[in-house]
């Protein structure tokens, strides 16, 4: 292998590892619950035993939620004690922030491009 492929290669390993913290992301905020318990958290820290309290559902059930959420990065676990404290990651929309500023700014770019060709076949017209 020359050593010319070796920077297209990791180009191609990092672009698969970004697209599954993506995946991640977007899967953990697909569910109602995992939202709502995002939204909870933006007014603090809180333990998994108060999150789990208001919904209908198993302690075990919030808790795997919470599970999901850490492993896409958008919350943070701390044990303190016997309590597991959880907070929202600073960090952890950056990435899904970024593929839809890149996506929105595309389809205004295009969208723009669309009217300026409209308005010049009207005045063409």
């Amino acid at each position: 292998m020359s050593g010319s492929s070796t920077p297209r290669f990791a180009a191609i390993v990092n672009k698969v590892v970004e697209d599954q913290a993506l995946d991640r992301t977007y899967a953990a905020l697909a569910d109602p619950t995992r939202r709502w318990l995002l939204e909870t958290l933006r007014q603090g820290d809180a333990r998994i035993t108060d999150l789990a309290a208001p919904l209908p559902m198993t302690f075990a059930g919030v808790s795997r939620h919470i599970g999901v959420l850490e492993s896409a990065g958008l919350v943070q676990r701390e044990v303190r004690g016997r309590e597991h404290w959880v907070s929202l990651a600073p960090d952890g929309l950056t990435m899904a922030k970024q593929w839809i500023n890149e996506q929105t700014d595309f389809w205004e770019t295009r969208a723009d491009a669309l009217a300026a060709r409209l308005r010049r076949k009207r005045r063409a017209q």
